[in-house]
């Protein structure tokens, strides 16, 4: 869909006729223009032309049925995933901001595919619409979205700006901001801009290592941006923003889930602005995933000093949709 292409198909339509359109798209569902039955037949024509409703996927289920992963079919062969998780009661949909990326974190299916190109505000914006459609038919609504996907926000920073105002505007997908999540591996430029942005959304970073050396290893991108500016930075975005701030850390076996590691992760964070999101390392052929007594032990030292823990719940990896198992392909 080419929704940001709708003000030049409106050029002469009466003003009304915008909140019309996004309340048809993105509030009734409609995923045929024939469905609009309130536009004038030559305006339908004109929008099913230039912007056809109609979003290829192809849908892959969980064992369980609490994790539902779309490939999602771009005009160019390439595709991108999101993923829909239900967890009491609640949906949350996971999605993508590039089609591969650039990173080449360790731990990551994504990093491993290579980057291929950002993806457009109507494209990320796709992934939300589909599966708010498929959860129509079951009379159940979305509650959150998270940029925990492929890619990395902040390397196509506008482009998820505008998807993030489209998701939250009150005429669009109607999400609250405070229900929307945006992750980054620590591009200090974008968490800058972020901060200045007069916007509610929840921030998250990637840290996955108390020490440069260890998240130099895992993630590259540390040379560049090592821990203390990411910290710094980190620290700077609760001050301006008044919101704590998530740090996600993956746990892998015998890498960074010792209890020196937990000893030094909780030397770095500021109890009052911070909190640890720990999630276990899901298979992509590296690496493996820590013990359960591991991963609780690791979880009452962080608590023992003064920083709140979280373990997040584990979706789809028979499918490869859990964290850090997306991955891009080619379509003939």
């Amino acid at each position: 869909m080419k929704f940001s292409k709708i003000k030049t198909i409106l050029v002469g339509e009466p003003v009304f006729r915008l909140k019309q359109l996004k309340k048809l798209v993105f509030q009734d569902l409609i995923y045929n223009w024939d469905q609009a039955t309130v536009l004038n037949l030559e305006l339908r024509k004109k929008l099913a032309k230039e912007i056809p409703l109609e979003i290829p996927y192809k849908l892959v289920e969980s064992k369980d049925k609490n994790t539902l992963k779309a490939v999602v079919f771009l005009t160019d062969r390439l595709s991108c995933e999101a993923v829909l998780m239900r967890h009491k009661g609640r949906n949350t949909v996971c999605i993508s901001s590039q089609v591969g990326c650039a990173l080449n974190c360790a731990f990551c299916a994504t990093g491993k595919a290579g980057f291929k190109r950002n993806l457009t505000s109507d494209e990320i914006i796709d992934q939300v619409l589909l599966f708010t459609r498929l959860l129509k038919k079951e009379n159940k609504k979305l509650n959150n979205v998270v940029f925990m996907g492929m890619g990395e926000p902040f390397l196509n920073y506008q482009a998820v700006l505008e998807a993030i105002k489209t998701i939250n505007d009150p005429f669009g997908l109607a999400i609250g901001s405070r229900h929307i999540s945006v992750s980054t591996c620590g591009i200090i430029e974008g968490i800058k801009k972020f901060s200045l942005e007069p916007l509610q959304v929840n921030l998250a970073i990637s840290l996955h290592a108390p020490t440069d050396k260890q998240r130099t290893q895992l993630m590259p991108v540390n040379k560049k941006y090592p821990l203390k500016d990411v910290l710094n930075i980190a620290t700077d975005y609760v001050n301006k923003t008044k919101r704590k701030l998530m740090f996600e850390y993956t746990l892998i076996k015998g890498i960074n889930d010792r209890p020196e590691d937990a000893l030094n992760l909780a030397k770095i964070m500021d109890q009052k602005l911070f909190f640890v999101n720990l999630i276990v390392y899901n298979p992509t052929g590296a690496f493996e995933s820590s013990t359960k007594e591991s991963i609780e032990t690791f979880r009452k030292i962080l608590e023992q000093n003064g920083v709140q823990a979280t373990l997040r719940y584990h979706f789809g990896s028979d499918i490869n949709a859990a964290c850090g198992q997306l991955a891009p392909k080619y379509y003939s």
